[in-house]
């Protein structure tokens, strides 16, 4: 298991911020982890959190009595990296409103962007936005978080090597129902709840299929896969759509203004992934290579 590779009087510093009672978390977002000599005697370990690619090493770390997070292994930025590991803590319950987290991140084995967040808010000089989402107690954290991940592979390799866009819509099913119809055959219709929940590994793989097909995906609190080919009729004054996005955004936006939903669309044309909530981006991460 290789290093990273940090400027040793940077590292020193950081480790001093960490250790500081006004820092909650210190999140390491690197396939290749500090040296136990960096931190051992410093008062830290139960704030760091490890952000990997790597399930094997998640395992290993946590072996090794370290807390880990496993995030996609697609090719983004140090920002988008970052983002992705706030998402992934918040599922795990690791930060929360108001927690100052201390990040270090880089690419490959160079760890070289030091920032400092408060999560909730959303710092002028970093650009950042880590919004918890404020999902309502129904929702479930981790269903939200498998859905990014899934909508970020649907983002970088698309179906059978074309680029795919498609729109996934969470939570206030009721309602999302009846602001939609049906404008293709639903492939989830007839099986049990039991055997279409996106917890699921058959089933993520099933919507990356299924994306292709026109229309949305509406998908339960829970995760329980109700419907995809949905067309979304919801119309709203109060959706904000940045100029350049087209009606996949539009329709995104205005569900979610209209309803308690949350929706994670991807871009066909990008690859970006964004996450709307009440009518407007909270949550927005661009590939920097498609594999398509």
């Amino acid at each position: 298991m290789a290093d990273a590779k940090l400027d040793r009087e940077i590292l020193r510093a950081t480790l001093a911020l960490a250790a500081r009672s006004d820092v909650d978390r210190l999140l390491f977002v690197s396939d290749h982890p500090l040296q136990t000599s960096d931190i051992r005697g410093r008062p830290i370990k139960k704030k760091l959190v490890y952000a990997v690619t790597d399930e094997a090493l998640a395992r290993e770390l946590g072996s090794r009595k370290f807390t880990a997070v496993v995030i996609p292994p697609y090719a983004y930025s140090r920002v988008e990296k970052i983002k992705v590991a706030v998402v992934a803590c918040q599922s795990e319950g690791l930060v929360r409103d108001g927690d100052t987290v201390l990040v270090l991140a880089g690419q490959d084995r160079v760890l070289d962007t030091l920032l400092r967040l408060r999560i909730g808010e959303q710092g002028e000089e970093q650009r950042v936005r880590v919004d918890t989402l404020g999902l309502p107690p129904e929702f479930s954290s981790q269903v939200v978080e498998q859905l990014v991940h899934v909508a970020l592979e649907i983002g970088a390799q698309g179906y059978e090597g074309h680029p795919v866009g498609t729109i996934l819509v969470v939570g206030d099913s009721t309602a999302v129902m009846e602001q939609s119809r049906q404008i293709t055959l639903n492939p989830f219709q007839g099986m049990s709840e039991a055997d279409r929940n996106c917890m699921d590994p058959p089933i993520r793989d099933a919507i990356k299929t299924f994306a292709v097909v026109d229309g949305a995906f509406v998908i339960r609190e829970d995760g329980v896969v109700l419907a995809a080919g949905r067309y979304l009729k919801a119309t709203s004054a109060e959706a904000e759509v940045p100029l350049g996005l087209g009606a996949r955004h539009s329709a995104a936006a205005a569900m979610t203004a209209e309803t308690r939903s949350v929706a994670i669309t991807v871009s066909q044309t990008t690859g970006a992934v964004r996450v709307f909530k009440q009518g407007e981006i909270v949550l927005e991460l661009h590939q920097t290579v498609r594999r398509i």
